[in-house]
């Protein structure tokens, strides 16, 4: 059973990188196009291009016309580290073992019994290891091979700015969670400010999140179909030094999410996510669309769209 199922996540992960090849030849001038059908079929409406006002609207714009290379820098999870380390310190950075070029590069020998193995520029890119005795190498070299050659920018829909990140392996420490739930607090932002921060649990069984504010009250609204976790989910010891980090991190930003972990009162720096569900995830209520997108300041003078002769 599991050869078969092997099999078809290699299947599945083939169909995807053709398909991604395939978008990636794509003329520039298709994006508005091509974005206006997904976003029609997910959120179920179409895109004011020419005026923006909701939340998922705004993103959409965004994608293909902020062409802000600091988008680029911060979403490379190699690169960042040293932009943290200036903003915060290194001691909110999970530790790291090494970064490769190619899986060919890493020597296993060097590493401890257990690790995160992920690449710098996709999502979901993540290969947890608790036990070195038991990997199948050949089996994560063709699931790191098909990693590095998808270009993430096509992978959901047009986020241009991962399409110039230097792709890397990168080895990380695992960090020992109850559970095997690794709960991470994601902090939306605008104009330089967090004003809500989400909690997902269960992402890996029954995935629900919960969203507050940041006097930790839990919203009305969430994101796509997740729906609020059935036991409350307690307000960290230390929330107040997160909403801290969270304001140091999205100064400069008109949206960005910051995503922190939070491990028995320690704190981690996660990732920066500037295309949080890539604009297609509804917001539920869709009324709160419209709000969120209020809060975003969106400077549409900039308009440089990714892969203009001007770029």
């Amino acid at each position: 059973m599991n050869k078969v199922i092997s099999f078809l996540k290699k299947i599945k992960r083939k169909i995807k990188l053709l398909k991604n090849q395939r978008m990636s030849r794509m003329s520039p001038t298709k994006y508005e196009k091509e974005i206006s059908k997904i976003y029609k079929k997910r959120i179920g409406r179409d895109i004011n291009w020419e005026n923006p006002s909701t939340y998922t609207e705004k993103m959409q714009w965004e994608k293909i016309y902020d062409n802000n290379p600091m988008k680029t820098t911060l979403s490379d999870k190699y690169l960042v580290r040293n932009w943290v380390k200036e903003q915060i310190g290194e001691e909110y950075l999970i530790d790291i073992y090494g970064a490769w070029d190619t899986f060919e590069d890493i020597d296993f020998s060097t590493l401890p019994n257990s690790f995160v193995l992920k690449t710098n520029h996709g999502s979901g890119t993540i290969y947890i290891v608790k036990d070195k005795n038991k990997i199948d190498y050949k089996k994560m070299k063709e699931v790191f091979d098909d990693w590095m050659k998808m270009d993430y920018a096509f992978y959901t829909g047009f986020e241009m700015h991962y399409s110039k990140i230097e792709r890397k392996i990168i080895a990380e420490k695992y960090i020992e969670t109850e559970n095997d739930d690794l709960q991470d607090y994601k902090f939306l932002c605008f104009d330089g400010k967090p004003y809500f921060c989400w909690v997902d649990v269960g992402r890996f069984s029954n995935h629900k999140r919960n969203v507050y504010d940041l006097d930790w009250n839990l919203q009305k609204w969430n994101q796509s179909e997740y729906g609020n976790s059935l036991n409350p989910i307690e307000k960290p010891k230390n929330f107040e030094e997160m909403k801290e980090i969270a304001m140091k991190l999205c100064k400069g930003f008109s949206h960005v999410r910051v995503d922190l972990y939070n491990v028995n009162g320690k704190i981690y720096f996660g990732e920066m996510t500037f295309t949080n569900g890539s604009g297609f995830d509804k917001i539920v209520p869709d009324s709160f669309d419209t709000e969120l997108g209020k809060l975003w300041n969106l400077d549409m003078t900039k308009k440089n769209k990714y892969g203009d002769s001007n770029e």
